[in-house]
């Protein structure tokens, strides 16, 4: 077992030292066959553009043809044949091994090489037919280094591959007496080896600084003891990578926070994942540790969740049965309650926020991620102004109204909003802009999930969703255990049980895994303190006497 390890780690670290930026054995794979996608595509229609040349110019301008050219056309046009199956019908279509992609990289080689040798013995009567061969031969090699990752060594090996058929040809042109008449035979073929070989040195030292820029980008990805992998998600804070710990080998969760968020952001960022640190709460996502990178880029490590959060859970196996909602919902309410005790306000509570995984061989495990992401500040114009950020269809009135009121009552409303998108498969209010939704939460009654054509809502669930969107703070649960508790004395329906929930998550690992997941928008909100009033709301707001978003601006 350890000798089979060890030889798996030797092949990745062999296919790393192939290309450079792979982190993993996938990524690796993916990017190998992605590029020998492009480059066969630039060499097949380059190949057709010679063909349709050399036609056309034998017959409308030279008054004299090869005398094999016939056979040399029948030869290109089996050669483009077999070029285009296995770009379009594999390099497209199939998910290649690294072996079977490093054989066609070299059959390429091979039989491009063949074919351009082929061309210039056959056309042994039209002297500069060799010239073209050599000529297009060497481009191939240049445009090869260019596009495809490989180390210097292989690029060497499979440049000279390609170039000695042609190099042969020459040499047989020599020995027959068929080179061009204005140069001796020896001129002809040193000088066309000289050609080959100064082409594969260029090449290879091509490769070579392109190698050393993939790995100097790799090493940049080289954060404090964390090794990143592949990208797991993205938004507008930043980017998810799956990483390692360097001497632990602990899978993780590195969250790259945007560097031109502005240094006070940044150190902001820092404080709060100081805070996040401190919370220990089995629903909330463990803290490992955090750091500054090359290029003053901050991250932080996490957990790594193997799972899916309820919005793509949601939209791709639609709503929840009221059974399964209610200990999602409670097992929030616990990581937020510990928040809230610490001072620790979430303010971006949506369904992308909150990851269910299988721990243990527990199912259906919530984990609340991005705490304490917006805080206030004030502009050095001395303007009392504030930076909420949020997500327009899960803000509380309050956010958008009064952002300094914004306390664990608006993540009470957002965990609603969240309860409400899971039992009605959308979200409490939509409309055709963020104003319009953000009006709506602030204005407009929620309908009752029952009225969305759900199956069965307990009343009582249903009740205390409702509370939840109250759109006065006080009228809420006063914290998250009392909505807890709420939660907890429904009666249990039977539409979800620990079987189900079992079958599920077996299901569900069987099935492919999204590598790349691309966040909801978060959106950054303005507000004037100075500017807040009723008098000047803007256009679609409140109607007089009601709160309104005065001096409220997306950004």
């Amino acid at each position: 077992m350890a000798e089979a390890e060890r030889s798996s780690r030797l092949k990745a670290l062999t296919k790393q030292r192939l290309w450079g930026t792979a982190s993993t054995d996938e990524e690796a794979r993916e990017q190998l066959q992605n590029r020998l996608n492009v480059y066969s595509r630039i060499m097949f229609w380059a190949f057709v553009a010679l063909i349709v040349f050399l036609t056309l110019t034998y017959r409308f301008v030279l008054d004299k043809t090869p005398a094999l050219w016939t056979y040399v056309f029948a030869g290109s046009t089996v050669l483009l044949a077999v070029m285009a199956f296995i770009w379009r019908a594999v390099l497209v279509r199939r998910k290649v091994t690294v072996e079977g992609l490093f054989a066609i990289d070299l059959a390429y080689a091979i039989t491009i090489g063949l074919a351009f040798g082929a061309a210039a013995a056959a056309q042994y009567d039209f002297p500069p037919a060799s010239y073209t061969s050599l000529i297009f031969a060497g481009l191939n090699v240049f445009m090869r280094a260019l596009v495809v990752p490989s180390s210097p060594r292989r690029t060497a090996v499979i440049s000279t591959v390609t170039f000695l058929p042609v190099v042969g040809a020459g040499l047989f042109l020599g020995l027959i007496g068929r080179n061009d008449p204005h140069l001796p035979a020896v001129a002809v073929v040193v000088g066309g080896a000289l050609l080959a070989a100064i082409s594969i040195i260029i090449a290879s030292t091509g490769s070579e600084i392109i190698y050393s820029l993939r790995q100097e980008a790799h090493h940049a990805m080289q954060l404090g003891q964390y090794t990143t992998g592949e990208r797991i998600g993205s938004g507008g804070m930043g980017q998810v990578f799956k990483a390692q710990h360097r001497l632990l080998r602990r899978p993780c969760a590195v969250k790259l926070i945007r560097p031109d968020l502005g240094a006070e952001n940044l150190d902001r960022f820092e404080r709060e994942v100081q805070e996040m640190s401190q919370l220990t709460h089995p629903n909330t996502v463990a803290v490992y540790d955090y750091g500054r990178g090359s290029g003053g880029v901050f991250y932080y490590a996490m957990e790594y969740l193997d799972g899916i959060d309820l919005e793509q859970l949601v939209k791709r196996r639609g709503k929840l049965p009221a059974g399964r909602v209610i200990p999602i919902l409670v097992q929030v309410c616990g990581a937020l309650q510990e928040a809230h005790d610490r001072k620790l306000i979430h303010r971006d509570i949506k369904p992308a926020n909150i990851i269910l995984c299988e721990r243990g061989g527990v199912p259906d495990v919530a984990k609340v991620v991005d705490f304490g992401l917006v805080k206030d500040f004030t502009h050095t114009t001395g303007q009392s102004t504030q930076v909420v950020l949020g997500t327009v269809g899960y803000m509380a009135p309050e956010q958008l109204t009064e952002p300094d009121r914004v306390g664990p009552p608006s993540d009470i409303y957002a965990l609603g909003c969240v309860g409400y998108f899971l039992l009605t498969g959308r979200k409490v209010f939509e409309g055709k802009t963020d104003v319009d939704i953000c009006m709506q939460h602030i204005t407009k009654p929620p309908d009752r999930p029952s009225e969305s054509g759900t199956a069965h809502i307990p009343k009582a669930l249903e009740d205390a969703i409702l509370r939840c969107l109250e759109k006065t703070p006080s009228a809420r649960f006063t914290s998250a255990s009392d909505l807890a508790e709420a939660l907890e004395a429904i009666p249990r329906e039977r539409d979800w049980s620990r079987a189900e929930a079992t079958q599920w998550w077996a299901e569900f690992k069987s099935q492919p895994k999204d590598q790349d997941i691309t966040e909801q928008k978060t959106m950054t909100v303005r507000v004037d303190l100075d500017r807040r009033s009723t008098s000047a709301p803007l256009r679609g707001a409140a109607r007089p006497g009601e709160p309104g978003l005065a001096g409220v601006r997306k950004t």
